[in-house]
């Protein structure tokens, strides 16, 4: 499930329409240091991040793709303090033999483990932070993107099954058409990446590529 995975309908002509730059957005979900670099905290705990290199890249060029056709970039990040990290979440790892004080130093706000990494915020992009999986839950990215006349997203980021899924589930609830570039998307283990996908794809979401991305939004520039 690398590549875009066919959808009835779904021809050129047909996308370019469905992620027009007047309706759309980019989304780019939690592609941080701590999630994605060598010298982050998963990498410091031997996480592969090779793994998640290639979606980097793909997710840089969606992000250059939708700047040249003036569709907006939002860019999403996980930003923690010990004041808001969920009671619930620090009780499962507790439960699951892990350390909640420790486990919860993920992207720090003011950390550099909190930095954007791979495509990095562009001079008056909309940075929405967040402190559960979810973009959508606590923040104001509902409002940000109905004040825009956005319908429709186009969603990336990082991990797959965690928080791309709960901002496309979020997303589909809140009446948003989702689109996933398959290839711009990871997970540290890939059947866990394509099983997401499969799901998403049954449920919520349509599965496109990058290349069909940005030859719908070369074509609308």
């Amino acid at each position: 499930m690398n590549g875009k995975v066919s959808v009835a309908g779904a021809d050129a002509d047909g996308l370019a329409a469905w992620i027009a730059p007047g309706r759309t957005a980019l989304l780019i979900i939690d592609m941080q240091v701590d999630f994605a670099a060598p010298q982050g905290v998963l990498g410091g705990y031997g996480v592969d991040m090779s793994v998640v290199a290639p979606a980097l890249e793909q997710a840089k060029v969606l992000a250059a793709a939708a700047r040249a056709a003036g569709t907006p970039v939002v860019f999403i990040g996980l930003q923690t303090a010990p004041a808001t990290d969920s009671p619930a979440w620090r009780e499962r790892m507790r439960r699951r033999g892990g350390d909640p004080d420790s486990d919860s130093g993920l992207c720090r706000i003011g950390e550099v483990g909190a930095d954007f990494y791979g495509p990095t915020p562009e001079a008056g992009e909309r940075v929405i932070g967040k402190t559960r999986y979810s973009g959508f839950y606590g923040t104001d990215l509902d409002a940000r993107l109905k004040a825009m006349g956005v319908d429709t997203l186009v969603a990336c980021g990082l991990t797959t099954e965690c928080c791309v899924d709960s901002t496309v589930r979020d997303a589909f609830h809140l009446d948003y058409h989702v689109f996933i570039p398959t290839d711009a998307c990871a997970a540290y283990e890939q059947d866990i990446h394509d099983a997401t996908l499969k799901i998403l794809d049954l449920n919520c979401a349509i599965l496109t590529s990058t290349d069909d991305v940005v030859a719908a939004w070369t074509e609308a520039a």
